[in-house]
């Protein structure tokens, strides 16, 4: 399997994971121009995406995949909750499937592995890839970490993980308080240091990538956040990526 990024932060998100013949997009926080423009810097056009996932609602991870989908007629995957929070702005030709939080379903190639976050939105899910022999695990936009996350996480071949924010540059920086609030709170964003614990808790023995992403440009940087990571990992900083608002990354492949 491989994977790459579009671009991870407030504004905008976009992944892909690619395995065999089948190519699906997790997420797409971008204008259709935007999005057509990122796609075509990783080699890839519209066309050749089979499906679209939707983590859920919010702007930066979901406003362009109407959008897209229609143009191109990409099917869309999405909870029902999701759905019904994005009523208004789906176009009605689109292709959608609901899917559950907790049932496992296939595009093609890959088996899909969601699981339900706490996130302040109507029905938040992540995901767990795998072709049958290798696991891509991806984490953002969760406040907390559950049992099941953990156990979702453990094992994976390659592991995207929120680090939105560092709690003392949080707590100093420009934020209004209910803002600072809704961040660090149990439905808002993950901090350094609650990824590197939940990091530090997985087995990672066959761990290949670890991609620290949705980092704020307000609240965290790359270094902080890497040495979070690799502190957990007793392993150096420079191994451990992060997802570019601007630039995500590029290809990676997982074996």
């Amino acid at each position: 399997m491989r994977f790459a990024c579009l671009g991870s932060g407030s504004q905008g998100n976009g992944l892909l994971v690619e395995a065999g013949e089948t190519r699906i997009l997790l997420d797409c926080g971008f204008t259709l121009r935007e999005a057509e423009a990122r796609l075509a810097r990783l080699g890839l056009h519209p066309d050749q995406l089979d499906a679209i996932l939707v983590t859920h609602e919010h702007d930066d991870h979901a406003g362009g995949v109407g959008r897209l989908a229609a143009r191109h007629g990409i099917s869309v995957y999405l909870t029902y909750g999701t759905r019904r929070a994005l009523e208004s702005v789906l176009l009605p030709q689109l292709d959608l499937h609901l899917i559950d939080s907790h049932t496992s379903f296939a595009v093609g190639d890959i088996e899909i592995h969601p699981f339900p976050v706490p996130h302040d939105a109507r029905e938040p899910i992540q995901f767990v890839f795998t072709d049958g022999a290798v696991r891509v695990g991806v984490l953002t936009d969760t406040g907390t970490v559950t049992p099941h996350i953990r156990d979702m996480l453990n094992g994976c071949h390659a592991l995207v993980l929120e680090c939105n924010h560092d709690p003392e540059m949080l707590a100093q920086g420009p934020y209004p308080p209910s803002l600072k609030r809704r961040v660090a709170g149990r439905y808002g964003h993950l901090a350094n240091p609650a990824a590197a614990e939940l990091l530090a808790s997985l087995d990672t023995g066959r761990l290949q990538h670890l991609i620290a992403a949705h980092l704020s440009q307000t609240n965290n940087t790359p270094d902080l956040a890497r040495g979070a990571l690799a502190d957990a990992l007793s392993c150096d900083p420079a191994w451990i990526a992060v997802a570019d608002q601007a630039l995500g990354f590029d290809w990676r492949e997982a074996r």
